[in-house]
């Protein structure tokens, strides 16, 4: 290929690439990433997954949380939402163990958010059984429960299956949003919180139109 032939081309590619986003269409490489082997799907056929890898200690984590709630209440029927928490080290494990054991205990969603809120805005040390006592009181819970279902195989069960998920995944930031085992998106990838919702609703319309 001429040197102006090339030139020309990246530069018509550019201006795609610039028109796509304008268009609000998101690009590959700007707005989202291609996993190179998919990863697991637990969704049933004909479902599409997303999933939010996140952490209670992530104060990105906590922002994203305002604007995730209102969408996941509009998302389509043939979307299965769900959460996975990760721990990049030992410290925070237990923040691990505290969503899986809320999740155990059947707690409403609304207590998710407030655990954000606790430990970012109230400065609770919920990695401590003085801060789960204060946390459990705060949202009618039941200490004793909530201490022995964060000890439960089943909740060190699910750690070991949110460990090798995030692992499949590749995951190396949070919050990561997956989608269908092949796409990733995240608000520092596309750029704000709400760009990264729309770029994960672009992105389950293409798994949509390939099923």
């Amino acid at each position: 290929m001429l040197r102006r032939d090339f030139t020309f081309g990246l530069a018509a590619t550019t201006l795609l690439a610039r028109a796509a986003r304008a268009a609000g269409e998101p690009v590959q490489g700007k707005d989202y990433t291609v996993l190179t082997s998919p990863a697991p799907v637990t969704a049933a056929a004909g479902k599409i997954e997303v999933i939010e890898f996140f952490g209670y200690w992530c104060p990105h984590c906590r922002a994203l949380e305002p604007h995730l709630e209102p969408w996941l209440k509009k998302l389509p029927a043939d979307v299965v939402f769900r959460r996975v928490p990760v721990a990049w080290q030992r410290a925070q494990e237990p923040y691990q163990r505290l969503y899986y054991a809320l999740e155990a205990l059947g707690v409403p969603q609304e207590v998710h958010g407030k655990v954000f809120e606790a430990l970012h805005a109230q400065g609770l040390r919920l990695d401590t059984d003085a801060g789960l006592a204060t946390f459990a009181a705060a949202n009618s819970l039941d200490k004793a429960k909530l201490a022995d279902a964060m000890k439960s195989f089943g909740v060190a069960a699910k750690l070991r299956a949110a460990d090798q998920l995030w692992k499949a995944y590749g995951i190396e930031g949070v919050p990561t949003l997956a989608v269908n085992g092949r796409y990733l998106t995240s608000p520092a990838l596309a750029g704000s919180d709400d760009r990264a919702l729309e770029v994960a609703e672009a992105l389950v319309r293409k798994v949509r139109a390939k099923q």
